[in-house]
């Protein structure tokens, strides 16, 4: 099947936006197991916020496509040194087939081509499962934990107080 591995462009929003809220809200992404429905009412993100990371200068969404069909992407922020890995997205019925692992190392090979040392990210501290994923893919626990604010309701609805754990993964210079 024919995968490709691209960055996202503005022409791209509308469908990066059902991509992101299937996976992470509603009961859509209950067929998946990285849902936060139980967690979150609401959306993950809007159409304006996915178009205002597309324009960020120092942000990059890459998408993942099979067979012509838009089934991951993930969102790539330069911080200096340090890479900022978001809205990680797979397809709920895509889920379990490795589409995760291959965004995850699309996203080391960009970090690398942007001389980054390392990648990080924020999880929210009840998903052990999904913790749980990116320990096995080589993230460690930083043991800081940062508040789950969310800016506005176009991020969620949070259902009880959460907060984020922050794993970092470093890079081995190739």
């Amino acid at each position: 099947m024919d995968i490709k591995i691209t960055q996202a462009s503005s022409d791209d929003v509308p469908a990066l936006n059902t991509l992101v809220n299937s996976a992470y809200r509603g009961e859509a992404s209950k067929k998946g197991w990285t849902s936060e429905a139980d967690l979150l009412d609401g959306t993950r993100v809007d159409e304006n916020i996915l178009r205002d990371l597309i324009f960020k200068t120092d942000t990059t969404i890459l998408k993942y496509e099979q067979g012509g069909n838009l089934v991951g992407c993930v969102e790539l922020r330069k911080e200096g040194r340090k890479l900022y890995l978001g809205m990680l997205s797979v397809k709920p019925d895509m889920q379990a087939n490795g589409v995760g692992k291959k965004i995850l190392e699309a996203s080391e090979l960009f970090a690398r081509s942007q001389q980054c040392s390392s990648i990080c990210m924020m999880v929210i501290s009840v998903r052990q499962s999904l913790i749980d994923w990116y320990i096995r893919k080589g993230y460690q626990l930083t043991g800081k934990r940062k508040p789950f604010i969310v800016p506005d309701s176009r991020w969620g609805i949070p259902r009880q107080e959460l907060e984020f754990v922050v794993l970092e993964k470093k890079l081995i210079k190739m």
